[in-house]
């Protein structure tokens, strides 16, 4: 009986004894996560920083106190109430963005470093954006993140603490002053946007007329330089057409028929109702009926004066001149050129011929005309 109790009693002290030191190695060993941090205390006193990884320690002696995030963190504040220059209150939304950097600093110098940071942050908000006007508030907002990250990071290093930036979230004014904004806003948007108009409209005239001056120029050069080129033309075809009449040496009958050839012309068109013949017309029936009672007598005689016509009182011959009493009539050949409407006023008349001075004369019409005889003999 004995020997059973004594083995029990061995049994349970072995048994407290396992336990003992499974307890001891447990409260020895610590695991550290990675970016974090232990602060170890050895009878209430710092002891030192435990690293991630394996640590170990004093069972019952060294004390753990919790895991401090080595990380960067980021805390959003509440919007705060801020006075301007101005005296407007305007809220404000701030984020800060810090990092623990000295585990044993952020424990023992401060009590709570996270309430000591939006208080911080809070004052010196206030201190910075009070002496800035509402628009210049609004518009400086990289100043102001600026100077709330040199005063943060200024007062926080001490602590153990690394501020690396601050960021306005929100600057929101009140309701009527935000109502002022954006009338004011919409005025200057829209008369800048009357400016560019004008602008733009000013732009597009001066380019209208530039280009209506240079098409204009260009369109004057060109009429200028056309004229030139048609003038150049037609002197070169009068200077050709002269030639050739000249080279070609024309005489009296044809100059008369190409007369005549261009008085038709007169009558073509319908607004032509009245047109009258000029009096060079007769002078150019004249040289026609001339040539031809030339080139019949030169056919007939050979000699002038042979086919005359006696006349009451003398005798004569057609386009001799010879001296006669009567007035002899030379038969005309019938026209075989119908009357012409009108010749221009410039034809030249048909010379007279200097062989004689008998002439025919009628009507255009008939063909018909009397030759003139010369002065009666004494």
């Amino acid at each position: 009986m004995n020997d059973v109790v004594t083995q029990v009693i061995v049994v349970a002290v072995l048994l407290i004894v396992v336990i003992f030191v499974i307890v001891v190695i447990a409260k020895s060993i610590r695991i550290i996560p990675q970016a974090n941090a232990g602060i170890v205390e050895r009878l209430g006193r710092y002891h030192k920083t435990l690293m991630p990884g394996l640590n170990v320690i004093v069972p019952f002696i060294d004390r753990l106190r919790p895991l401090i995030d080595l990380r960067e963190q980021v805390v959003s504040f509440p919007p705060q109430p801020v006075i301007t220059e101005d005296n407007l209150v305007v809220s404000i939304d701030t984020v800060v963005f810090f990092q623990v950097t000295d585990a044993r600093a952020a424990t023992y110098e401060i009590a709570n470093y996270l309430g000591a940071v939006e208080q911080l942050a809070t004052t010196t908000l206030r201190n910075v954006v009070g002496g800035l006007n509402l628009e210049e508030a609004l518009t400086s907002r990289d100043e102001i993140n600026g100077q709330l990250r040199i005063v943060l990071d200024e007062a926080t290093g001490k602590w153990g603490i690394r501020v690396s930036r601050v960021e306005l979230k929100a600057i929101d004014p009140p309701t009527s002053i935000q109502d002022s904004m954006e009338k004011q806003m919409r005025a200057e948007r829209e008369r800048r946007a009357v400016i560019l108009t004008a602008e733009g409209t000013k732009q597009a005239q001066i380019l209208e007329a530039e280009g209506t001056r240079q098409a204009e120029i260009l369109r004057a050069e060109g009429d200028a330089k056309a004229q030139v080129l048609r003038a150049d033309g037609e002197a070169q075809a009068i200077t050709t057409v002269f030639g050739a009449i000249h080279a070609g040496n024309p005489d009296n009958l044809l100059l008369a028929y190409q007369y005549l050839q261009t008085l038709p012309k007169l009558a073509e068109g319908s607004a032509n109702k009245l047109w009258v013949i000029p009096s060079e017309l007769t002078e150019a029936l004249k040289g026609i009926g001339q040539a031809f009672a030339d080139r019949g007598a030169a056919a007939a005689g050979g000699a002038p004066g042979a086919a005359g016509v006696t006349g009451p009182g003398g005798s004569g011959a057609a386009g001799s001149g010879a001296p006669g009493g009567g007035t002899p009539r030379v038969p005309a050949a019938p026209a075989t050129t119908p009357a012409p409407p009108a010749p221009p006023a410039s034809a030249p008349p048909a010379p007279a011929d200097p062989e004689g001075s008998a002439t025919i004369g009628g009507d255009a019409a008939t063909g018909s005309g009397d030759a003139g005889a010369g002065p009666a003999p004494q």
